[in-house]
């Protein structure tokens, strides 16, 4: 009954493991999955030396995934939306789908999620089946659906070839800033000067820098980048900005925590930095838990008072 699992067996595979209506066997000879309502199926559950049980899935299953998936997104608002809906008792599956439709780019990430956990199950299946066999495993241990950032993003050293891509995203943020800039401070004369500098132009905007990581998905789209030069010892992150759909899934941290593990080991030139700089703007203090989570301190905290605001004092 031995059979090879190829990669055509297993798309099979995974569509009949979730038609959870009909029933369906492997046949071993052939290599393929017959259902209830082929030719024979009866008389094949009696041939158990050529047909044999497809690996277990149900919705109990498919429950675990999702709770799974939703526990490692970093999005807070998505991750209790989805909680939400997981906790409803009746209609969980169709409140989750729901959910996840108005965020496109989140919902490939649970296709491609879900499907490599169903993967991992069919490998688990498969090599219990070679061990039964006498023969080897194959593929080694199935890894675990654990962290979206790390399986569904490629991060590679930035290039001029994605300058455009990078520029793009830089306008997009400086726009975001004067957006803030305009609520919370009276113009850009008023802002703090680091604050001034972003909102007024590209000038010290860098790509790829000194020393830069690019973040794509697994369908090779531009997601994110940071962007880093070198000042005396010191190496200057002058840029981390991430594209709006791809925010709350980690990238950013996976481009700060690669960039710092690169710049240990090598720094530009092939002088390693002593330290590495990055300002945080306001209006973005929710990154500092990952600057904290990353080992870094605070070297300078500028605070802006707007005495209109204040109003005039009296004695």
């Amino acid at each position: 009954m031995q059979f090879e699992l190829s990669e055509a067996l297993i798309g099979d595979l995974l569509f009949s493991m979730e038609n959870q209506v009909g029933s369906f066997l492997l046949d071993t000879q052939e290599g393929v999955i017959v259902g209830e309502e082929d030719d024979g199926f009866d008389s094949a559950e009696e041939n158990e030396d050529r047909y044999i049980s497809l690996p277990g899935w149900d919705s109990t299953d498919g429950f675990r995934l999702m709770e799974h998936f939703t526990a490692g997104l970093r999005n807070p608002a998505l991750r209790n939306e989805l909680t939400e809906a997981l906790n409803r008792g009746r209609g969980v599956f169709r409140a989750f789908k729901d959910i996840l439709s108005c965020y496109p780019e989140t919902e490939k990430l649970w296709y491609n999620y879900k499907e490599r956990g169903m993967r991992r199950d069919i490998l688990r299946w498969y090599n219990g089946l070679r061990e039964e066999w006498g023969l080897e495993r194959i593929g080694g241990e199935p890894e675990e659906t654990g962290d979206l950032v790390l399986e569904d993003f490629r991060f590679y050293p930035s290039g001029e070839a994605g300058r455009e891509a990078a520029a793009a995203l830089h306008r997009l943020c400086v726009d975001e800033l004067r957006t803030y800039a305009a609520t919370h401070y009276l113009g850009t004369a008023e802002m703090p000067a680091f604050l001034a500098a972003e909102s007024s132009g590209d000038e010290s905007w860098c790509f790829p820098g000194d020393r830069g990581l690019t973040a794509e998905t697994g369908t090779g789209d531009f997601a994110g980048y940071i962007a880093a030069v070198m000042q005396n010892e010191s190496l200057y992150i002058r840029t981390l900005e991430v594209l709006p759909q791809y925010r709350g899934l980690g990238i950013g941290e996976a481009l700060l925590s690669r960039f710092i593990d690169e710049a240990r080991q090598h720094g530009p030139g092939g002088k390693a930095p002593l330290q590495i700089l990055i300002d945080l703007p306001s209006g973005s203090e929710g990154f500092s838990p990952v600057l904290f989570r990353n080992a870094f301190n605070p070297y300078m905290v500028r605070y802006c008072l707007k005495l209109l605001d204040r109003g005039s004092e009296t004695d």
